[in-house]
């Protein structure tokens, strides 16, 4: 496994070192890989903690009625369907999503369950969003930002459509604080979920990616120096699942 730190022009994908022009493609090709089964592929992986994890973050937001909120890497609309009911009718949900399969399944989910009126779903890079300066209450990215290929960009790119006082949280998993803790961790992150993955879609290859994503990302500390340099501020992190997954939160001043 390659963990060399890269180049200029060469990015990670997982532990494999790949041309900064090749990443957004092979990250598409996971999530189209992955869209039908996502939902039921987080539940299984994660026992169903994951669900915990996005209601704790849902409240660190302090989302109220008639605000703008931006779901980015939404995916199959989780934590946009509960933004919808908290904003109401007189406030907005973008859902953004780089990948079209997943954006096509979370808006037929949302629609599904009568999920709409206060709900638009936007095609955008992390990167570069197409959104005026100043324009959101909140934003929230929840276990996407390891799959974005310039983290730094995507962080300024968010804090730029923040609000003054407007807050971003990143939902992401982090590192695990305990060695006992990590043992198990590996062993079921790099030998029982592939196979979860070829049994429930036939395919190994993107969960055995997911794994080695989560290890290349960065940890706790550095994330939120990150968020810092981006131009936020009090930003702080929060453990759960001893560091399985980590919600950072800081402020546009």
């Amino acid at each position: 496994m390659n963990k060399q730190k890269p180049s200029n022009d060469t990015t990670h994908f997982g532990y494999e070192q790949v041309a900064v022009s090749d990443k957004e493609k092979r990250v598409a090709d996971v999530f189209h890989s992955v869209a039908a089964k996502y939902d039921l592929m987080n539940d299984l992986m994660s026992m169903g903690v994951h669900r915990l994890w996005k209601a704790i973050a849902i409240e660190y937001s302090s989302v109220r009625k008639g605000q703008r909120v931006l779901d980015i890497a939404g995916g199959t609309g989780d934590l946009t369907q509960r933004f919808s009911r908290l904003v109401g009718p007189s406030g907005q949900v973008v859902l953004a999503d780089i990948n079209d399969s997943m954006l096509k399944v979370g808006r037929d989910k949302l629609q599904d369950n009568g999920v709409s009126g206060n709900v638009c779903f936007v095609q955008a890079n992390a990167e570069m969003l197409p959104f005026p300066d100043n324009y959101f209450d909140c934003i929230t990215i929840a276990f996407g930002l390891r799959n974005v290929t310039d983290k730094q960009k995507a962080l300024e790119s968010m804090a730029r459509v923040l609000k003054p006082g407007g807050r971003l949280l990143v939902l992401e998993f982090s590192k695990t604080q305990s060695p006992l803790l990590t043992k198990i961790y590996d062993a079921y992150s790099f030998h029982l979920l592939p196979k979860i993955g070829k049994l429930i879609v036939n395919d190994s290859e993107s969960y055995k990616y997911l794994a080695e994503s989560i290890r290349m990302h960065p940890d706790q500390k550095t994330l939120q120096a990150m968020m810092e340099q981006a131009g936020l501020v009090r930003c702080k992190y929060y453990n759960m699942t001893g560091g399985v997954v980590a919600l950072h939160k800081g402020i546009k001043p």
